[in-house]
């Protein structure tokens, strides 16, 4: 492999989890007791908040469900999680904090566990790196004897934390500590940077004149140098009031031996004498993590394993193919089905493919009314197809209608066992008709907003169900409604926030009532006589209310709906004609012109980006400020953090002056730039180069070109155009297939063992229970698909063995060293 090949190599991260309850949670500091007071949790990636549940009532032991997951677009020493209270005057207090290191997420990784809160200590809250030399020199003493000298010299820090959302102002401070010594330096305040190049040395004396002979040349006595240690502070300079304590890092003199010589990377620790207080005190919290990383290799490795899984809609029978045998293998893992579905929808090949493991379900299905209701391979890529293709057609279609619920808040229960006191069930009745009624008119009237390859994969099921039950006339629609009602519609009416459609969960009364909704969209939309369903309810406050909607009148919407997006008229999309709202929050947004006295600042705002246009606004809600076309963007980048002195910022170059946007934390950074860059990628001229840096004191800070029409000086991020609904990083998708299959290699040995013996012993299979843990129809060709992923897989391994060899070594930047504390 070429060496450029090399640099392509990336290593993504995502996490996805849960942050599901507290318990027992102790009092925070102050006269306030727990009890008294409203929590809420954070996350933080070492000390940068990146995700923040929304504040639950007054509770010991709150249950959170906030369901979270993000791209991880850094380098990363460890996860936080945080809980704190709202004080009677909405302060934040801290009651605790569970940390985990990076190492260590794999242990908890897709399963539920309880951790001890621990105490939050000013002295414990550190992030970053050093980088120090250290040697030991012989010299002589103004008496004329032999001495040894200890220099020091440290080099820079990297990744020191934000304070107050600003780059700090650090120094070290750097001292020679032992038994009967503590001789202090300091270096020089750097201004604005998490990444300050200190390049000082300081000089220490390590032994006396008497103390020194040939023996022991430049080696210290024994009994001193194991007593000896190098210590390192770190500290943000806040002038009038007390510096804040950023990290320090303990190397022992006697790291020297005989080299005389070390220089390496360091972790920053805590203070070693921060407070000691019992973690069984604080409570504890539950959460559900999935850390994954991905080490994806340049392009050319993934092309066979591609195109195996590629050809898999052409493969007979459809068992017989790598992509079904990937799903055969990972049946219990449901996200094993997403990447390939991803791979798929990007070449073109989801609908043959999906269309050939439904007839295969269908095959085995003896009755039409229990029709696509398992949880098999076809229904799982289905689902996983709608949330890809369908979620903008959702935003279209529901998000109105779910936010007036969620923010009007009427009470719509009618279970007479959970009425309040006060509570008319009539009035609630009335509410929940009229909801219901909002959410199945902008379904049943949404067909035109379906996305076209939603409705091929609908057509494909209604002409394959007709064929499977010619005599049941209901079937093509029930084949369809399974699945758009079912799968789609009520279950993202259930849980908006899973699909986007709201920043957090509902509250325990609003979700009661989308319940409620899911239930009633659920019924109306399956097919079959409204009458039948209604015999079958349990619940006669549930039959009541179904009895105030007229069966007739709902069942021709549904059928009309249904005929519309599953009908053989081809249609060109029109889910992208709308507005569609791709993002929007709070950043800090950089004023275009001159501030008094010459200063730009910067001032909050609303940030809103649609597939027009992008906007920003003072406030949610309020008139746009200003308003770009999207179609004049020329370029979307990463600002380099000298520019102000400020991390996560990006610019959008349109056609008037750049847009300079800092965002709140590096995964809103990330976001942001990957909902505006594919938004905006087609346009015509768009820039090829861009300045990393802005423009001031007459000239570009990056290439300091004076004229400020020069070109960029650096290349714009490459991007592969495609459709906007369907950004996909196939390489990534491959990587993740890679490791599904790799971690399941004892069941694809498993399933050759039983394709080989089945092949040639046609006989009574006395091992068939071994066998009918997969779905094997064609022995001899299933073999061979297995045997060629075999040898793929085996190449792709050798291109990682061979990129996992230069492994960084300990001391690196890369890998640097956990120093000792205190």
């Amino acid at each position: 492999m070429a060496e450029e090949d090399d640099a392509t190599v990336r290593i993504l991260q995502s996490l996805r989890g849960k942050i599901c309850e507290a318990k027992n949670l102790g009092p925070v500091s102050g006269p306030n007791r727990q009890r008294d007071l409203c929590t809420f949790c954070t996350i933080s990636l070492d000390q940068e908040e990146v995700f923040r549940t929304k504040v639950f009532d007054k509770s010991v032991s709150p249950f959170y469900g906030e369901d979270f997951y993000f791209e991880i677009p850094r380098s990363f020493q460890g996860l936080s999680f945080y809980v704190y209270a709202k004080n009677v005057f909405q302060r934040d207090l801290t009651v605790g904090k569970v940390s985990i290191r990076k190492d260590d997420l794999c242990k908890y990784s897709g399963k539920e566990h309880w951790f001890s809160l621990h105490p939050v200590d000013p002295n414990s809250e550190v992030q970053g790196k050093v980088h120090l030399e250290m040697r030991l020199n012989e010299v002589i003493t103004v008496s004329g004897s032999m001495g040894q000298h200890l220099l020091v010299r440290i080099i820079e820090c990297q990744g020191l934390p934000l304070i107050s959302g600003q780059n700090c102002d650090p120094y070290a401070t750097v001292s020679l500590v032992g038994p009967a010594r503590a001789d202090q330096k300091k270096t020089k305040v750097k201004k604005k940077t998490s990444n300050p190049q200190f390049e000082e040395t300081f000089s220490f004396e390590v032994t006396r004149s008497g103390s020194y002979s040939k023996k022991s040349h430049f080696q210290v006595e024994e009994e001193d140098i194991e007593k000896l240690e190098i210590k390192v502070d770190l500290w943000n300079n806040e002038n009038l009031a007390q510096d804040v304590f950023l990290g320090e890092t303990r190397v022992p003199v006697k790291i020297l031996g005989n080299s005389h010589i070390h220089k390496a990377w360091y972790l920053l620790q805590a203070k070693g004498n921060g407070s000691k207080s019992k973690s069984d005190d604080l409570g504890s919290l539950r959460l559900k993590l999935t850390y994954i990383e991905d080490t994806v290799l340049p392009s050319a490795c993934y092309t066979p394993l591609c195109n195996l899984l590629l050809k898999s809609p052409d493969v007979k029978p459809i068992s017989a193919s790598a992509a079904h045998i990937l799903g055969d293998i990972c049946r219990e893992r449901y996200e094993a089905v997403l990447p390939t579905v991803r791979l798929l929808l990007h070449h073109n090949r989801f609908v043959p493919f999906v269309s050939a493991v439904a007839a295969l379900e269908l095959d085995n299905t003896q009755e039409a009314n229990t029709i696509f209701r398992g949880n098999s391979l076809a229904t799982r890529c289905i689902d996983d197809m709608m949330k890809i293709m369908g979620k903008n057609y959702l935003a279209v279609t529901l998000k109105p209608v779910i936010d007036e619920i969620c923010e009007s808040n009427k009470t719509c229960e009618i279970d007479p066992v959970k009425l309040k006191e006060g509570d008319n069930t009539e009035v609630n009745k009335e509410n929940l008709q009229g909801y219901v009624q909002k959410v199945f008119s902008s379904i049943t009237q949404s067909s035109s907003s379906c996305p076209p390859l939603m409705c091929d994969v609908f057509r494909s099921l209604r002409h394959l169900a007709c064929k499977r039950f010619p005599a049941d006339p209901h079937v093509q629609y029930s084949a369809v409604s399974s699945f758009v009602f079912l799968r789609f519609f009520a279950v993202a009416v259930l849980s908006p926030h899973s699909f986007q459609l709201r920043s957090h969960h509902p509250d325990p009364e609003i979700s009661r009532t989308l319940t409620l909704i899911s239930k009633t969209i659920q019924t109306l939309g399956s097919w079959g006589s409204l009458s039948k369903k209604m015999s079958s309810f349990k619940e006669t406050y549930m039959y009541d209310f179904f009895k105030s909607f007229q069966e007739d009148k709902c069942i021709e919407k549904v059928k009309k709906f249904l005929d519309e997006i599953s009908s053989n008229v081809s249609k060109e999309s029109s889910g992208l004609e709308d507005a569609v709202v791709l993002k929007e929050g709070e950043v800090q947004k950089r004023a275009q012109g001159k501030k008094r006295l010459g200063k730009k600042t910067f001032s909050k705002r609303w940030l809103r980006v649609t597939n027009r246009e992008l906007s920003y606004h003072k406030h949610k809600g309020k008139e746009a400020l200003c308003i770009i076309n999207v179609k004049t963007i020329q370029a979307v980048e990463k600002l380099d953090e000298c520019a102000f002195n400020r991390k996560n910022m990006f610019q959008v170059v349109h056609s008037e002056k750049p847009l300079y946007v800092q965002a709140g934390n590096c995964v809103e950074a990330s976001e942001w730039l990957e909902v505006l860059g594919p938004v905006s990628r087609c346009n015509e001229g768009r820039f090829s180069t861009f300045h990393p840096s802005n423009y001031t004191s007459g000239a570009w800070q990056c290439c300091k070109n004076q004229s400020n029409n020069a070109p960029g000086c650096k290349p714009c991020t490459t991007t592969v155009l495609a459709n906007l609904q369907l950004d996909i990083d196939c390489d990534r998708e491959t990587e993740r297939i890679f490791s599904l299959l790799s971690s399941n290699d004892t069941k694809l040995q498993n399933m050759e063992d039983a394709c080989a013996s089945m092949a040639v012993y046609q006989g009574p299979q006395r091992e068939q229970e071994d066998y009918s843990k997969f779905t094997i129809q064609e022995p001899k060709e299933t073999f061979q698909t297995l045997k060629q992923l075999r040898t793929v897989m085996e190449e792709l391994q050798k291109q990682h063995n061979i990129r996992s060899d230069t492994t960084a070594q300990y001391g690196s930047l890369d890998n640097p060293i956990i120093g000792k504390t205190s």
